[in-house]
Parts: C-alpha cells; structure tokens; sequence
C-alpha cells in the first residue's frame, strides 16, 4: 500500500511523553488509512528506545536514533526516513484532538493547500501560577478555517506539509535536508524553510478543527523561563534575517534591526517600569519584549543561544 501521510516526531528525553503521543496516535488511527509514523530519538543515550520497542508491534512505526543534538538534523533525518507524499509534523509533547489528521488532510485537499497549520493549545499543569495563565503568556492566535497565513505563524509543531517540496528546498539550497542544519541548537530552522517554501509560492492555510494540546510543565511556567523564551526568539527572528541575504543588503538589514531594536527595548524598558506597580500581566508582557529586543542586539553582536540539545 502506498503511503500517503508519514507522522514525524523528533523526540528529546521525553520518553514518557513520547509514549502518551503514540497512545493517542494509535487510538486516532484507521487500519485502512495509509499512515505511518517516524520517530527520531535524539538522545545520545537513546532515552526513547524502550517506548519505540514496545510501539513498534502496534503501529507501523520507522524510527532512527540519531546520537548528536540537533533538532534540525533530526527533522531533516525524520523527512528522509519518511515514505508518505505529505509529512505531518508533532512535537514530542503534543497530543492531538480527535479528528486532528483527518481535518488537516481534509483541509488541505478543500483549499489546494500547500501547507496546512493546526493551533497549539496550551495545557497547564497544577499549580501554573493563575496570573500567568490569566496573562495568556503560552496562547498564540488561531483563524478561520481557510484562513491563508504568512511564514510569521508557521511553524513546525503542528503542520502537514508535501515531501516533494521539502526535497526541492533541500536540492535548491544544496542541502541533503530541507532544514539547515546551522540552526540546529539556537532554534529558526523551521523559520528558514518556511521563508523558502513561501519564496518559492508556497500557499498556507489555516485548519482550526486540527488542534493538538502542548503540555506546559512548571520548568517552561514560569518568569525565568518566559524571558528567556523571548531572548531566543529575538535571536532567531534575526538570524534568519539575515541568512536570507547577501554583501551589502545583509549589512544593511542588520544596521536597520540593530537601530530598531535599540529603540524598542528603550521605550519596552520604560513601559515594564512604569506598569510593574499596576499590573503584573503588563509589566511581564513588556519585560518580554525587552528580552526580545535584547536577544536581537545580542545575535547581531555574535552571540548565539542554544536552547536545543542541552
């Protein structure tokens, strides 16, 4: 039987969230339907393995151990493992709603789609402090159904995507995968490939009926946590900036972000003081934006964070 969608799932020392994931996946899934899963365990130790064992006489299951941290070189071994015409990607500690495969598969066939983005719900643990949730810090926006979105939503945590064109990013870059290694442990890979495959006419659709739930544990609920979160995705914005351009016109993009962002976080600092007294959900959403700023003057400076693989 030809296989027309493989799951992928890159997994880091999170066994016990692995094997809920696969539960759920196994008790969504249709014998009849041409479906894979490939799982890459990016664990040096191979953390993974006792769950993959016991999975792989339920499920029609590809998996791959790739002993160096690279979340990049493991998404790019998990489209090389797959066999499926479309990839749908999940993260380790995601699990989907009912229906989430069929309504992407379904989406993507009504809106000639060449991507299709799900939302990520936030799931909150006991004892999520009540201010954070109230502030909406882990929530991010969802759209109609149908809705076309721009590379600044997409993202790879819940997508459906053509393996065909995932190779052709890959040919064009000159590249073995489609995402570029280099980001690997600061984060931006996806961003990268996304800005490609729109550069290239890509067309990306929203499906709001293909939610899956993110676990956010007390290690991510939290200030520090949030701030940090922030510096990276200021780093990551620009890097993948300017990995888009050449010579003068990257010169040119960098001088701009660095003067840009110089005043934001002037005017985010000013803001995060004078709310501290009065709202604590505004004082943070300030902070966060300065972390941002900060995360972006530091990327140009040639700093680089590594919140993959550690």
């Amino acid at each position: 039987m030809t296989v027309e969608v493989s799951v992928c799932i890159c997994t880091f020392r999170r066994p016990a969230l692995l094997d809920a994931l696969l539960g759920v996946l196994a008790a969504q899934r249709q014998e009849d339907a041409a479906v894979e899963f490939v799982v890459v365990d990016n664990d040096p130790a191979g953390s993974a393995r006792a769950v993959l064992d016991a999975w792989a006489q339920r499920l029609p299951l590809r998996r791959v151990h790739l002993p160096r941290p690279n979340i990049a070189a493991a998404r790019n071994a998990a489209v090389a493992a797959a066999r499926g015409m479309w990839i749908a990607f999940i993260d380790d500690d995601e699990q989907p709603d009912p229906g989430w495969l069929a309504a992407l598969r379904r989406c993507q066939q009504v809106h000639a789609a060449d991507a299709v983005f799900g939302p990520v719900v936030p799931r909150h643990v006991p004892g999520t402090p009540a201010w954070l949730v109230r502030g909406g810090f882990f929530d991010r926006p969802r759209h109609p159904t149908g809705t076309p979105i721009g590379t600044g939503e997409a993202r790879t945590g819940n997508v459906l995507l053509r393996r065909a064109d995932l190779q052709s990013v890959a040919a064009a870059a000159g590249r073995e995968g489609p995402f570029d290694e280099a980001f690997g442990r600061t984060g931006a890979e996806d961003t990268v490939l996304f800005h490609a495959l729109h550069a290239r006419g890509a067309r990306f659709v929203w499906c709001d009926e293909a939610s899956v739930q993110e676990e956010v544990p007390a290690a991510r609920a939290n200030v520090g946590w949030l701030l940090r979160r922030s510096y990276r995705l200021g780093q990551t914005y620009v890097l993948s900036e300017l990995v888009r351009r050449r010579g003068a016109a990257r010169l040119a993009r960098g001088a701009w972000l660095a003067m840009r962002a110089l005043a934001q976080a002037g005017v985010a600092l000013l803001l995060a003081i004078a709310w501290l007294p009065l709202s604590r959900i505004r004082a943070m959403r300030w902070l966060r934006a300065l972390a941002a700023q900060a995360g972006k003057l530091s990327a140009l400076s040639g700093h680089r964070y590594h919140e993959y693989g550690d």
